[in-house]
C-alpha cells in the first residue's frame, strides 16, 4: 500500500523560508542601518574637524594680517626717519657752503669791483656787481673758474652806467657752486700728528 502523507509539509516548508527570508531582511536592514549611520557618523567628524581647520586658519590669517599690517607701518615709520635723517644729513654737510662761498667771491673779486646783490638757488648763484673796467669783469670770470667751490662762470649781461660822474659797468652773472668730493674733502683736511 502506498502511504499518502497529509501533513501539510510544503506550507510548513514554505512558512519556514519566509520566517528565515524576513529573519535575513530584517539583519541586513539593521547591518545596512548600522553601516550608513557609522558612515554618516565619519563623515560628521570630517565635517566638524574641516569647520576647526577653517577657523583657526581664519584666525591665523587675521593675526598675520595684522602683524603685516604692523610691518607696513612699521616701513612707513623708518622710511619717514630716514628720509629726516637724509635732510639732516645733507643740511650737515652743505652747512658751511655759504660761508665758503662768501669766502670764495672775496677772495676771487679783483680790485675797483663790488657787489650789490648775490642770489643763490640750489647749486647756481646770480652775481650782480658794478666794476669801472670791462677787464675786471674778465678776470673776475677766470678766477671764478679757477676756484675750488665755483665754476662754469657765464656772463648774463653786462652795460655802461654812470655812477654820480663816474662811468661804471653793471653786470650780472652766473656761476655754479661745485661741493667737493667726500674723499677730497679728507684728502685736503689737515692730518693731526
Amino acid at each position: 500500500m502506498m502511504r499518502i502523507n497529509l501533513l501539510p509539509h510544503r506550507e510548513i516548508r514554505r512558512k519556514q523560508q519566509q520566517k528565515q527570508f524576513f529573519t535575513a531582511l530584517g539583519l541586513t536592514a539593521i547591518v545596512g542601518a548600522l553601516m550608513a549611520y557609522g558612515v554618516y557618523f565619519l563623515l560628521d567628524e570630517e565635517h566638524d574637524n574641516q569647520v576647526n581647520r577653517n577657523k583657526y586658519l581664519t584666525a591665523e590669517i587675521a593675526k598675520v594680517d595684522k602683524e603685516i599690517e604692523e610691518i607696513n607701518r612699521l616701513k612707513e615709520q623708518t622710511a619717514s626717519l630716514l628720509a629726516r635723517k637724509q635732510v639732516v644729513e645733507t643740511l650737515q654737510a652743505n652747512r658751511a657752503d655759504t660761508v665758503h662761498l662768501l669766502d670764495q667771491l672775496v677772495r676771487q673779486l679783483p680790485d675797483g669791483m663790488y657787489l650789490r646783490a648775490v642770489k643763490q638757488q640750489g647749486t647756481k648763484v646770480t652775481i650782480n656787481g658794478v666794476t669801472q673796467s670791462q677787464a675786471r669783469v674778465s678776470t673776475l670770470m677766470r678766477n671764478l673758474e679757477s676756484s675750488q667751490r665755483l665754476g662754469n662762470p657765464a656772463l648774463i649781461e653786462i652795460k655802461a652806467t654812470k655812477e654820480g660822474t663816474t662811468r661804471a659797468n653793471d653786470f650780472t652773472m652766473n656761476v655754479n657752486v661745485v661741493r667737493p668730493k667726500p674723499d677730497d674733502a679728507q684728502r685736503k683736511a689737515p692730518t693731526k700728528g
